[in-house]
């Protein structure tokens, strides 16, 4: 009995063949073919891929092509050197500052010492100081105390004004100053408070001071009377000439006032450094004032002033 599902006359199944390769179908092109190893694509210089654009074209994004584009054009090459000039500007003002700031604090100590006294230095604005300390000649300088005393001297002020200054270190100076010109001021107050504690017999009786600008002199008030003194620019120094004793005649005569005060002025205006010394005085409404100056000064070593070591 046959199998009634059974396939009728289909051949006995054989080796199985690979699929045989078709071309594209008619119309459609050819695809390229790939190059046997080691040639260069058709088209295309050896070493070059086909999608890199050429050497130093505006597309290049290599390190040298962006260089190359950079300074191509005008307003990058301004740019570049607007930057530049800032960041050299910026630099040279820091430098400028800093050694400005630093010499300001090195002229502020030496005065400071010289006449016991909180100051403050400044030095001008033209030339640039950079250059004033590369030369060692600095132009010009304004010094100004806080008005505390000048010394023993209370309720004294000075604006200093210090001209052509060169640092040469040499075996008996550090250097020598062109002018240096003071202008001092003495409140009433500061005279009377002065001479209270510098003039062991005189100060115990003054219980005031007061000005006539007019006359040019100071009275020196006492309980019982009073000194008139008159401000004088003597030997470089400033003194006040007794003129007058009102009302102390027996008990303080002016033979024994005006060497006190002749004593206690030397102490206070004599003796500068730099041969400072006064040139003119005059009297206000509300104290003394008075101009000190010098010429052609030699600045001390350290050894011969300890105030000026740090210059």
């Amino acid at each position: 009995m046959t199998d009634p599902w059974a396939r009728h006359n289909q051949p006995p199944a054989g080796p199985r063949q690979p699929p045989s390769r078709q071309g594209p179908p008619p119309g459609h092109p050819t695809p390229p073919q790939a190059p046997p190893p080691g040639q260069p694509l058709q088209g295309h210089p050896p070493g070059q891929r086909p999608q890199d654009p050429p050497p130093n074209s505006p597309e290049d994004s290599s390190p040298p092509g962006k260089f190359e584009s950079l300074f191509r054009d005008p307003l990058s090459i301004v740019l570049v050197v607007v930057i530049v000039l800032a960041l050299v500007l910026a630099g040279v003002l820091a430098g400028e500052l800093y050694a400005r700031s630093r010499a300001n604090s090195v002229v502020t100590k030496a005065v400071e010492c010289v006449v016991e006294d909180q100051a403050s230095a400044s030095f001008g604005v033209w030339p640039p100081f950079l250059m004033q300390h590369m030369s060692g000649h600095y132009t010009n300088i304004h010094i100004e105390t806080a008005g505390n005393q000048i010394r023993a001297a209370k309720g004294m002020k000075v604006n200093l004004e210090i001209n052509d200054v060169r640092l040469e270190d040499t075996a008996t100076s550090s250097g020598s100053i062109g002018s240096l010109i003071a202008n001092v001021t003495w409140t009433s107050e500061g005279i009377q408070q002065t001479i209270q504690d510098g003039i062991p017999i005189v100060g115990s009786f003054v219980t005031g001071v007061t000005t006539n600008p007019s006359e040019g002199t100071v009275e020196l008030e006492a309980a019982l009377g009073g000194i008139t003194a008159k401000p004088e620019v003597v030997d470089g120094g400033i003194v006040l000439q007794v003129t007058e004793v009102t009302g102390l005649g027996f008990t303080l005569p002016r033979e024994t006032v005006q060497p006190a005060l002749d004593a206690f002025t030397a102490e206070l205006t004599k003796n500068y450094p730099l041969g400072i010394h006064a040139d003119s005085v005059a009297v206000t409404d509300s104290g003394v004032v008075s101009q000190f100056s010098t010429q052609n000064a030699s600045i001390p070593k350290d050894q011969q002033d300890p105030c000026f070591a740090g210059l």
